[in-house]
């Protein structure tokens, strides 16, 4: 882990979403990362005020480069400018990466079943891809609840995964507003029962790695205990960090 500010450049950026965007960050000295570590980006305005803000790497990459996914919030003070203003070639201030218990490692063989609310999934497909890469034949599922088709990170990229052979994704959508045309379940949020039919059962032992807002992240995990889970292989990740989440 790095401590100290460095300087990244901005090598490409895509909306995932109309209000999500991934930037593909350069950073001199970085030597890869694990999947479900944290960078923080820091802004400075010309009067000299800064701001700190802490966002999962979604990549799995080798070398000098990651990327961050960041949904814009209508409030931030560091969202609205990575989703709208930053472009290709710019410079931004990084520190990291952070993080050593909410990693996934791709020696691991436990099977792993990884929840996320909304925005919540970026540090999960760093792991899901993390397992692609590694062609590892650990037991991989991803449970996503979120709002609405529209606002699905990563679907393609979801669905190829799911058909790769080597090290398949299981992929299962909870959609809590408004569901894609023919979609066999209303929306509505996440139930006890729901989350109990879609995840690993309790006698495959599974580590779960749970990433979403706050309420989410309790409510959910305290349906896993009451199930009959190891609170000890529930590994939780609440939206924020060292400078929280913007």
């Amino acid at each position: 882990m790095s401590t100290a500010w460095r300087v990244a450049e901005v090598v490409a950026a895509r909306f995932e979403t109309p209000t999500a965007r991934t930037l593909r960050l350069r950073i001199p000295g970085l030597s890869g990362h694990l999947a479900g570590q944290h960078v923080d980006i820091r802004l400075t305005a010309p009067d000299g005020y800064q701001a700190v803000r802490s966002y999962s790497i979604a990549s799995a990459l080798p070398g000098d480069e990651l990327e961050l996914t960041v949904e814009e919030l209508a409030d931030g003070e560091v969202s609205p400018y990575l989703v709208r203003g930053v472009t290709t070639g710019e410079q931004l201030e990084v520190r990291g990466p952070v993080g050593g218990w909410f990693v996934w490692r791709p020696g691991e063989q436990t099977p792993i079943q990884l929840i996320a609310g909304g925005s919540g999934v970026v540090p999960l497909m760093s792991m899901a891809r993390a397992h692609a890469a590694a062609a590892s034949a650990a037991p991989f599922r991803l449970l996503y609840s979120v709002r609405s088709p529209e606002a699905v990170y990563y679907r393609d990229e979801l669905a190829m995964l799911a058909g790769d052979t080597a090290a398949p994704l299981s992929v299962n959508y909870v959609y809590t507003r408004e569901t894609p045309p023919d979609w066999p379940v209303d929306a509505g949020r996440l139930t006890a029962e729901a989350l109990a039919a879609a995840v690993l059962p309790v006698t495959a032992t599974p580590t779960f790695y749970l990433c979403g807002a706050t309420a989410f992240v309790e409510t959910v995990s305290g349906w896993l205990v009451d199930a009959g889970h190891d609170p000890a292989r529930i590994r939780t990740e609440r939206y924020g960090g060292i400078g929280g989440a913007a």
